[in-house]
């Protein structure tokens, strides 16, 4: 049988991919879904639709739609193409009568193992329905065409009494070829029964179906297996009806056998297919959602858990070693945690980088924490030359009345696995979720409202405000500038760290419009300072990476100074380390837009996290900030063994200028003054003020000459 298939996509070069791919069949092309409609209404030989969603004029749901109302596209496979991640629109198609789904980019080797599979199906359906066809026919025709068609009935045809042994009265010769008997074997039951034949776990069902159909007369249908004479597993169809006397009495059954198990192979690889990952041979995320909808029907009484295993640290390995080495080390996690597979414990690769595993009829919750030790132990050696960490989240499932919220149990095992993935990524935790951590879900999700609510300028009584910490310059005494720090006040929270709402914000990527927010208000302050005459102090103002790697924030940030008349001399960017692990020549090429406009560009908090003395130099940084943590051991240190010291000798002698941050002691500032620091900024010369307070702050020292008299720096 000739296959002919329609491929319907806008794009060319997709066209060409899928036909090539498909060169062993006659492929047609369409560019829309009007074209496609056209081409299959004039030729009525098309086996197969292989339909992007996306194509103009009329769309992939349109011309589903449209199929499925036509009786004449009855028979019609379509398979969808979708883009990755499409799961809403991948379930909409085949709702709409899709049978199955192809994920771009396409895989021409995967798709072309895909097409055959379905074009095997539609070889042995159209088989099933010619033979189902002819046996039709033949009921009709004499006994002498009924010998023959008997004679290649790829099975056998039947005459039994109803009762549990299925005696046969009359077997045809095809009973040999079906189960490696010979008819006479079965006939009476002389050397066995056919119920014997009937693999055991589907003995009673057959019973019972055959119970239920016959005092309604109704025909019979039904799929099992048989074993044969050499002990092979048969799949066969049996079709039958009763044959009942003029009193209606059951006298007995008459049908065929047919040997389906070439059809049922195919139908399990493409099951397989559906409900397994490719790439680990895994189940995959739409097998675990439909299983956790059977299960938490079953198991009510059972304990079950969810473990989330999260390797997105994976990913930072791809930029240095490739894509391919970054799948290898999944692979090799599947095939690792698969070693921990047990009748109680099934895996799934669930997404990209995560894993999870599904664990029932366990003691307690000791037994969960066991299971995750031996996780973390087998992982970390795994990844141990690589050093790749992770998380493991633990969902336990039944402790609320959420438990058949299938998404929300996995969104609970997403956020779990989320909150267990340790800050540097070296090691790997473990995170039940549990009412704690709920509440810090529900906390941060407020703060989200919040912060989209202030960035799309609602009127809320949620306020987002800055304060001014200002910054001494050691050599004249003098307040030389301020940090610019954001505040949150919620109605719900109160006031909310920065510690706590600047992560959210870089995560949900508000930090774009948050940001832009903070410096539109810095820059006002500085316009504040200049009404009140001081036209020489800074303002330094905290910017993300995110905000950094933005294509449009140079040009945006250049367009706020140029609008708001501001002095770019007067204006001090400060970025944290985290640069160390981003686009370093992209982030080395906005620093150095910055300092040609004039801006003065600092590292934050450098000398803990991804600090490197090599990438600093390379930066075209001015000001090097000493973090908190080494102005601290001051205090706790011999003095003589501080490396503060060194650092400040090492920004000097790359040519930057060192703040110290948080300052809070005598000891301190004298440390520093002797050891050459520029500036400090602290509590020992301010608290972060109010815009009110910091220009009050300013003018009580300019009664002193513009001097902190009280730290006795003259």
């Amino acid at each position: 049988m000739s296959i002919r298939i329609l491929v319907a996509d806008d794009s060319v070069s997709d066209r060409l991919i899928v036909k090539n791919a498909l060169s062993d069949y006659c492929v047609l092309t369409a560019g829309d879904g009007l074209e496609a409609m056209r081409v299959l209404k004039e030729d009525e030989g098309i086996n197969l639709l292989i339909l992007d969603l996306d194509v103009p004029n009329m769309n992939g749901f349109q011309v589903l739609e449209v199929l499925k109302k036509d009786e004449r596209f009855r028979e019609l496979r379509t398979i969808i193409l979708t883009d990755n991640e499409e799961l809403d629109n991948e379930i909409k198609g085949l709702k709409l009568g899709a049978v199955d789904y192809i994920r771009k980019p396409i895989h021409m080797a995967s798709l072309k193992a895909r097409i055959d599979l379905h074009v095997a199906l539609l070889r042995a359906q159209q088989a099933l329905e010619r033979e189902h066809k002819a046996i039709e026919k033949a009921l009709h025709e004499s006994e002498r065409s009924k010998s023959v068609f008997l004679s290649h009935l790829p099975g056998l045809a039947y005459r039994c009494k109803y009762d549990p042994d299925w005696t046969m009265q009359y077997v045809s010769e095809g009973c040999f070829n079906l189960t490696g008997y010979p008819p006479e074997s079965l006939l009476y039951n002389r050397d066995l029964s056919y119920n014997d034949l009937i693999s055991p776990e589907y003995r009673e069902a057959l019973w019972n179906e055959w119970k239920r159909i016959l005092p309604a007369k109704q025909p019979f249908k039904y799929e099992y297996e048989i074993i044969t004479a050499t002990g092979e597993r048969k799949w066969v169809l049996e079709l039958g009806q009763g044959i009942y006397n003029k009193q209606g009495e059951i006298e007995a059954l008459e049908g065929i056998i047919l040997d389906i198990s070439d059809r049922k192979a195919i139908e399990n690889a493409l099951k397989f297919n559906n409900e397994h990952d490719r790439w680990t041979g895994l189940y995959n995320r739409d097998y675990l959602v439909s299983l956790l909808e059977k299960e938490i029907k079953i198991r009510k009484n059972s304990r079950k858990a969810l473990f989330g295993i999260n390797l997105n640290m994976v990913q930072f390995v791809t930029a240095n070693y490739g894509f391919q080495y970054a799948q290898n080390l999944i692979k090799k996690a599947a095939e690792a945690l698969r070693q921990h597979c047990a009748d109680n414990r099934l895996l799934f690769h669930a997404r990209e980088n995560r894993f999870v595993f599904y664990l029932f009829d366990y003691k307690d919750k000791n037994e969960l924490v066991a299971f995750s030790n031996l996780l973390v132990k087998t992982l970390e050696s795994l990844f141990v030359t690589d050093r790749i960490g992770g998380g493991i989240g633990i969902v336990e499932i039944g402790q609320d009345e959420n438990e058949g919220d299938i998404d929300l149990l996995l969104r609970r095992l997403l956020i779990a696995s989320e909150r267990s993935v340790s800050s540097f990524g070296k090691d790997f935790d473990i995170c039940f979720y549990d009412q704690k951590l709920e509440a810090l879900v529900n906390r941060e999700i407020e703060i989200v409202e919040a912060l989209h609510a202030i960035a799309a300028d609602e009127q809320t009584n949620d306020h987002l405000f800055l304060q001014y910490q200002p910054i001494l310059n050691l050599k004249t005494g003098l307040i030389c500038s301020f940090e610019a720090l954001a505040r949150l006040r919620t109605e719900k929270l109160g006031l909310v760290s920065p510690a706590e709402f600047i992560p959210i914000a870089e995560k949900t990527k508000l930090i774009l419009a948050i940001g832009e927010k903070v410096i539109t208000k810095a820059f006002r302050f500085l316009n504040t300072l200049k009404k009140n005459g001081y036209d020489q102090i800074g303002v330094s103002i905290n910017i993300s990476v995110i905000q950094l790697l933005n294509p449009a924030f140079v040009s945006r940030l250049l367009e706020l100074i140029k609008e708001m008349q501001v002095n770019p001399e007067n204006i001090g960017i400060e970025i944290t380390e985290s640069v160390f692990t981003s686009d370093f020549e992209k982030i080395n090429n906005v620093i150095a837009k910055l300092r040609a406009a004039g801006l003065h560009v600092a590292i934050d908090d450098f000398g803990t996290g991804y600090s490197s003395l090599a990438r600093e130099k390379e930066l075209a940084v001015d000001c090097m900030k000493i973090d908190k943590h080494f102005i601290d051991e001051l205090l706790s240190t011999e003095l003589s063994k501080a490396i503060t010291s060194d650092i400040i000798s090492i920004s000097h002698k790359l040519g930057h200028c060192t703040v110290a941050e948080g300052v809070e002691h005598e000891i301190q500032l004298q440390y520093l003054k002797e050891h050459g620091c520029d500036q400090i900024q602290g509590y020992l010369i301010s608290k972060p003020l109010d815009e009110e307070k910091a220009i009050d702050f300013l003018k009580r020292t300019t009664q002193y000459g513009g001097q902190v008299q009280d730290l006795g720096l003259l």
